[in-house]
């Protein structure tokens, strides 16, 4: 594996910040939280040198050319990573569902690592739960009590970090994934992946169990998802199309329409989309109905008739804030409430537009605040820094031994600004 650029670009002047994730083209919805993880940054500091923490450091480089550098993480030495902590000025974990059973520990090493490399720690709009192994919660509890700000996409997210023991104060947000903008899919590529132009077209996503969803019954909810696929190709004489947010997603949707009793109807999208083209092939539907958090975002960014399947916590606090009727779960016995739902939707759409519009709206306000509050730690980082420097060159100036102020969690930004070198406030950096 090619660990670095053969010719990697000049460093920006600005600060140099980290983004850890899982990241590398495993999933559509991470990369869409990349994407607007990075363009955020970019806003906030123009001449920051962005480095990505990447699963896949290849599909990271070609595919988030914001990226100035791209460090493998995965299969490949401890001290390769480690070394790249000392530089940081700031580390931003996520965001996206990556504090869950399993997974938790590995990137709050990384986190715990910078945290005694004196590097500041920022969590992104970040997902948690399920939580339930005792070594992922005492990370959870442990790091995070340690940040320096800690934001959450969800209300569910807060509940499940207040039920580890985490004592501090954690923001609620929304996920950053509701700031994407669309790229276009054309009908040249709707004709490659054979769908009718001009049809009625309705969205679905199936997604495997896994261990954010253990709880999921296969042939339970192929068989339930076939269902709802046969009642709309019925009920609005519409084609249905299966989008897969990871690999693994296609697998389930070929288990689906082979349930179905109008398997011909169905088509699975098969290209290697970018989460922008996702986002625009979401405006040629008529409705959606989906399971993945980010199908369902993008479902409703676009304006389409959604209803989430929530077989987790984080669909459901979804479904909540959008207002969508509060399904209990995916289970073959309510298929007749589930067709309902679907058939009630499609009814009242047009009256329920508006408020949809206006909760969206609501929403791409929330995930912009984990933005500001991200500009807002830097500015104090840059103003702490600035003070250590003033107070050392003070000190050097008396003959003292003046050393730069380690000013990185707020309470150590505090101190440096007021106790080591009082002087008149400065303006926070643009």
């Amino acid at each position: 594996m090619t660990t670095a650029p053969s010719h990697p670009p000049p460093a920006r002047p600005g600060p140099r910040i980290g983004v850890l994730g899982s990241y590398g083209g495993f999933n559509i919805g991470d990369e869409a939280i990349l994407t607007c993880v990075l363009s955020c940054l970019r806003a906030q500091r123009p001449d920051a040198h962005l480095i990505v923490l990447s699963r896949n450091a290849e599909h990271t480089r070609t595919h988030h050319p914001d990226a100035d550098e791209v460090v493998p993480w995965e299969g490949v030495s401890r001290n390769h990573v480690l070394d790249v902590l000392p530089g940081l000025d700031l580390l931003v974990l996520g965001g996206g569902g990556i504090l869950y059973d399993g997974e938790a520990r590995r990137y709050l090493r990384l986190v715990r690592a910078a945290q005694t490399r004196n590097v500041p720690t920022f969590a992104y709009a970040v997902g948690a739960g399920p939580l339930t192994d005792a070594e992922d919660r005492d990370a959870v509890r442990t790091v995070l009590a340690d940040m320096d700000d800690v934001v959450v996409r969800d209300e569910e997210s807060r509940l499940v970090l207040e039920e580890v023991g985490l004592e501090r104060e954690v923001s609620v947000t929304a996920d950053p994934a509701l700031l994407l903008g669309p790229e276009p899919f054309t009908e040249a590529m709707m004709r490659d992946e054979g769908i009718p132009c001009g049809a009625r077209l309705v969205g679905m996503s199936v997604r495997e169990p896994g261990r954010a969803a253990e709880k999921l019954d296969e042939g339970d909810y192929h068989a339930l998802l076939a269902d709802v696929a046969d009642f709309l190709v019925r009920r609005l004489d519409a084609h249905v199309v299966f989008l897969p947010m990871e690999r693994h997603d296609v697998r389930h949707a070929h288990a689906v329409l082979s349930h179905m009793t109008a398997p011909d109807k169905g088509r699975i999208l098969h290209g290697d989309y970018s989460p922008g083209q996702v986002l625009g092939f979401m405006r040629h539907l008529d409705v959606a109905v989906g399971m993945r958090l980010h199908f369902v975002i993008f479902a409703a960014l676009t304006g389409v008739p959604v209803l989430p399947l929530p077989y987790s916590g984080k669909v459901f606090d979804f479904a909540r804030r959008l207002g969508a009727p509060a399904l209990v779960g995916v289970a073959r016995e309510q298929a007749g409430l589930l067709l309902a739902e679907v058939d009630r939707l499609w009814d009242e759409y047009p009256q329920r537009r508006e408020d949809l519009r206006s909760r969206m709206r609501e929403l791409s306000v929330a995930a912009r605040e984990t933005c500001v509050r991200c500009g807002s730690l830097l500015d104090e980082i840059g103003e702490a820094a600035e003070n250590g420097d003033a107070c050392e060159a003070g000190q050097d100036d008396k003959g003292g031994d003046g050393t730069r102020a380690q000013t990185r969690t707020r309470a150590q930004t505090r101190a440096a600004g007021h106790e080591r070198c009082v002087s008149e406030p400065r303006p926070l950096h643009a």
